[in-house]
């Protein structure tokens, strides 16, 4: 792998700022990179902006690569023509789409804002884990229907001694777990990458079977990634295994999830459901699901985005200044890791 003091060989050492060259998305690029973070850009590098890698003459004098939404995939075709790239930095989440196999066979450093981006997805996966609990969704339809419940006298309202299951350690299922934990609540966990002793040093109970996790959650938060083996994941068959009255939650991939089973379950009034993510996505018009009340859908909005979007490419920055700097990367990711990723 190629070392932080290298790299930095690359630059003041060898009397210039390291070369990056950026390419992403142009709708958003000024939302990714304004003004402001470009001049700090320019302070780490020299940077070239470009349309396209695979047609970029930019490539061959280029330390480092710069990408975002939208960025094509960086193969050996694209590497190349860039015999001298040391890193490439990515200002967004996962990077599978845009790091193929070959940056890592050339021992490339690779970095993502995804633990960033972990965040403002956790924050709305603990609201709607939040609204489960409060039986919201319930409590809305008997209120728009002019029944005002007495909320204190239900004792299904409130957390109480509910098992929130979360299916994934990923970052941001860490995250969600971590507020989970911090405010008393009984988390259990799936995922087979989690070891029970990492389980532990989070606060969670470590499951290896998915039909307990399912047994046992009143409210189920789903946080992994798509891989070949957990499409459909959350099926009809695990959908019955929860109790009546349980909530589903989906902030992560909308494939995680059966969505016909999941229609069934919500038509019948047994199961609640705050999805931010859908399978197909978008949700057709004309979608049952829209038409539930005891269903939230949101447009995929969890995550970085809109006014927000530059928290990737200040992040991005940063690690250029830090490469630069010969300082470690805080965003590395591994090629094991690849594998793992949504």
């Amino acid at each position: 792998m190629t070392s932080h003091a290298q790299f930095a060989s690359l630059g003041t050492g060898a009397g210039r700022k390291p070369r990056a060259v950026l390419c992403m998305d142009a709708r958003l690029r000024d939302a990714v990179f304004p003004a402001d973070l470009r001049r700090q850009l320019a302070e780490s590098a020299e940077l070239t902006v470009v349309e396209d890698f695979r047609e970029s003459a930019a490539l061959a004098g280029a330390d480092v690569l710069l990408t975002s939404w939208g960025a094509p995939l960086i193969d050996d075709r694209v590497l190349d023509r860039a015999p001298g790239v040391r890193a490439v930095l990515h200002a967004a989440g996962s990077v599978k789409d845009v790091v193929g196999p070959a940056v890592f066979r050339r021992d490339i450093l690779v970095s993502s804002a995804a633990e960033e981006m972990a965040e403002p997805v956790a924050a709305v996966a603990y609201s709607f884990i939040t609204l489960a609990a409060k039986k919201a969704l319930r409590l809305q339809d008997l209120y728009r229907r002019g029944i005002v419940a007495d909320r204190h006298a239900r004792p299904d309202v409130g957390f109480g001694a509910k098992t929130i299951g979360i299916v994934g350690a990923s970052r941001i299922g860490r995250a969600v777990i971590r507020r989970l934990v911090a405010d008393g609540r009984e988390v259990v966990l799936y995922d087979p990458y989690c070891t029970p002793e990492a389980a532990a040093l989070l606060g969670a109970e470590h499951l290896d079977d998915l039909d307990e996790v399912c047994r046992r959650s009143q409210i189920l938060s789903l946080h992994a990634p798509i891989l070949p083996s957990t499409v459909h994941m959350i099926n009809a068959a695990r959908l019955r295994l929860l109790p009546d009255g349980a909530a589903v939650i989906n902030t992560a991939r909308g494939r995680l999830l059966d969505t016909e089973a999941l229609l069934a379950e919500c038509v019948s009034g047994r199961l609640e459901a705050y999805l931010d993510v859908t399978d197909p996505e978008p949700l057709p018009a004309g979608h049952r699901l829209h038409h539930l009340s005891n269903v939230l859908l949101t447009p995929h909005v969890a995550g970085t985005e809109g006014a927000d979007l530059h928290i990737t490419g200040r992040f991005a920055a940063e690690e250029l200044r830090r490469l630069a700097a010969g300082l470690p990367l805080r965003g590395l990711v591994s090629a094991q890791q690849l594998t793992q990723l949504a």
